[in-house]
């Protein structure tokens, strides 16, 4: 079930770039974590979405979130699509899906006439405490980086 603004998410382990088993609860820094749903690795609008992440990654930093990316492709992928990219932050191997269910993120999706179930690109913003305080639905690259900070400076402000 998808969570709402106000929500806990549940804690699980979920494997990163390396293979190893990362609990959702250590994902935020001092504030909060922005936690961001992608389709695919190497692919045009994730590439970019990702890049234009990396980008603010120390404007993140300063205002104490994390960002990490999500997605379904094997850890192996995201090594390869960390390394090309020169991304800094760490990507979730979602293999089984578990946490796309849990972020009600896998849905049915038509891409050239075709109907498939996939992750409808998403982000959302946990607090330490794990609930979540913005969410971002069905998102499109041009601008969601900056949208984002602007938001979590505005959510974090000390």
């Amino acid at each position: 079930m998808r969570p709402k603004i106000g929500d806990a998410i549940t804690d699980m382990i979920i494997p990163d770039q390396d293979g190893q088993g990362v609990a959702l609860s250590s994902l935020p820094g001092v504030h909060g974590a922005v936690i961001y749903f992608y389709p695919k690795d190497n692919t045009p609008g994730c590439t970019q979405e990702a890049k234009d992440f990396q980008c603010l990654v120390a404007d993140f930093a300063q205002i104490g979130v994390n960002i990490v990316g999500v997605s379904r492709d094997a850890a192996t992928a995201h090594v390869k699509f960390r390394s090309s990219q020169g991304l800094a932050f760490t990507l979730l191997s979602d293999q089984n899906g578990q946490l796309c269910e849990q972020f009600g993120v896998l849905r049915e999706k038509k891409n050239f006439g075709k109907t498939s179930v996939g992750i409808v690109r998403s982000t959302f913003v946990v607090d330490t405490g794990g609930v979540v305080r913005k969410i971002y639905d069905d998102v499109r690259v041009k601008g969601h980086a900056e949208a984002v900070l602007a938001d979590c400076r505005t959510l974090f402000a000390e």
